[in-house]
């Protein structure tokens, strides 16, 4: 499949469908990273466990995280971090492609950078 490429508002508007399924993931893998103390211990006692309603409700929250993460995608962004929620969207910018850069939280995309660069190398699409 081509990669697919978004001018500045088709990203902006791809924003308004992403943002509810991003806050969704981001809730929960906060919700598996504070259960991490006890998971550790029920998959360390594998022998005498008999289960556990909350690493089932974890199991789950994987699969629903997974099927976000393919919906996302679906709409041709790029997921960099479902840590802090960063989503990239290809554009061609000058002559070159390169990445319009959104973080969940903002309410529209006001960065970009390189392909090869991340989030610390942001620069405004104004310059």
């Amino acid at each position: 499949m081509p990669p697919q490429y978004f001018t500045l508002n088709e990203a902006n508007e791809t924003i308004k469908l992403v943002r509810p399924l991003m806050a969704e993931l981001l809730k929960r893998h906060a919700r598996i990273i504070s259960c991490r103390p006890y998971l550790i211990g029920v998959l360390q006692d594998l022998h005498s466990n008999t289960g556990s309603t909350l690493a089932t409700t974890v199991a789950q929250d994987f699969l629903v995280m997974e099927r976000l993460i393919e919906q996302i995608k679906a709409y041709g962004c790029v997921i960099k971090d479902i840590n802090v929620g960063l989503v990239d969207f290809l554009t061609e910018r000058n002559g070159r492609e390169v990445y319009l850069c959104w973080r969940y939280g903002e309410d529209h995309i006001t960065t970009y950078h390189e392909l090869h660069h991340g989030f610390n190398d942001r620069r405004p699409i104004e310059d």
